[in-house]
């Protein structure tokens, strides 16, 4: 169904009109995605955007902070009273103006895929902490809660894209993979980790969508690959390397039928050096060095074509020329 070499992007964008900012998205990749608008608002940032519903959530945007406040109030309770399993949790346009506003855009349009993007459970659950700083993560019941949150977000998202695709894709943003191992989670457990991720796959799955993950560094690889996730997405201008080092998990997951998005141009500062040339010999050299670890066939014909992470952090100028530098590379291979 996804061609090989088609072309997405991770959630976000330096834009601060949502208009021009899903416009751009439609004119640029095969599979449009909605962006995420972090300069916008603090409540696009990737943890606050779906924080909203989740009880004793606090935000002070001018302050460009948000915790949970465990108080007195009955918020607990009405969220247990309010869930029923396969609930949704709406997205509201005060958190996801990229949203709604590519949702207008495309009402009349009908496209064979759809992305979108949810904040992974352990980045969410790690980086939303309480009002003495733990992260909720180190909290067995806020930990539950994040992740049934972050699941009913998901179904309402599902269902908002579905009227206008064939098939919807949701990665599951996960950029905390790469920090996993380190002192800062040394209590963060590989077995809850993936039991985690794993629901979150399933959901999608459930709801007929298809579920990928972002990872922005060198993961715990093993643990991604038995994710239950249709589609990798890994930084493939820096850590092409890192893949071949488990070329009997990444060949199993291709052979049933999973797909490798490499996020072969970056948008870190090396972008400013990098021509339509210099990046596609990076992809011809990551191309050579898995192949001595993963056959060839399958890397070329189960692959997608993305930014190495998304472009929030980067000026206007240089977004357009991450696109455009992704555009290039598609025509030269296909």
């Amino acid at each position: 169904m996804i061609k090989p070499f088609s072309t997405t992007g991770i959630g976000s964008l330096p834009l601060l009109d949502p208009e021009e900012a899903c416009r751009l998205v439609l004119e640029t990749f095969d599979i449009p995605f909605w962006p995420q608008l972090p300069r916008l608002s603090f409540r696009e940032f990737m943890v606050p955007q779906y924080s909203e519903g989740m009880p004793f959530f606090r935000i002070d945007e001018e302050k460009q902070t948000a915790w949970i406040e465990k108080g007195g109030s009955d918020e607990l309770e009405r969220f247990y009273e309010s869930w029923r399993e396969g609930s949704r949790i709406a997205m509201s346009e005060d958190y996801a103006k990229g949203l709604h506003t590519f949702i207008r855009l495309i009402r009349n349009r009908k496209f064979g895929l759809l992305k979108g993007h949810v904040t992974g459970p352990l980045t969410f659950s790690l980086g939303l902490k309480d009002s003495g700083g733990k992260p909720l993560y180190f909290d067995e019941e806020f930990r539950e809660i994040s992740l049934m949150l972050l699941k009913a977000k998901t179904r309402w998202q599902i269902d908002a894209l579905r009227p206008y695709a064939e098939k919807v894709i949701i990665f599951i943003d996960e950029p905390i993979l790469s920090a996993l191992g380190s002192s800062a989670y040394l209590g963060v457990s590989q077995e809850e980790s993936l039991r985690m991720i794993r629901e979150m796959t399933g959901t999608i799955r459930m709801e007929g969508g298809l579920s990928g993950i972002h990872c922005c560094g060198n993961a715990d690889w093993p643990l991604v690959t038995g994710s239950g996730a249709d589609i990798i997405n890994f930084d493939a201008y820096d850590y092409a390397d890192t893949i071949s080092l488990y070329p009997e998990e990444f060949t199993g997951f291709l052979e049933k039928g999973g797909l490798l998005a490499w996020g072969i141009v970056p948008t870190s500062d090396s972008i400013t050096g990098e021509t339509p040339e210099s990046v596609k010999r990076r992809f011809e050299t990551g191309v050579e060095k898995l192949s001595g670890h993963i056959p060839e066939r399958l890397l070329l014909s189960q692959i997608l074509l993305t930014p190495s992470c998304g472009t929030g952090s980067r000026t206007i100028e240089e977004t357009h020329k991450v696109f455009q530098l992704l555009i290039r590379l598609k025509e030269a291979l296909s």
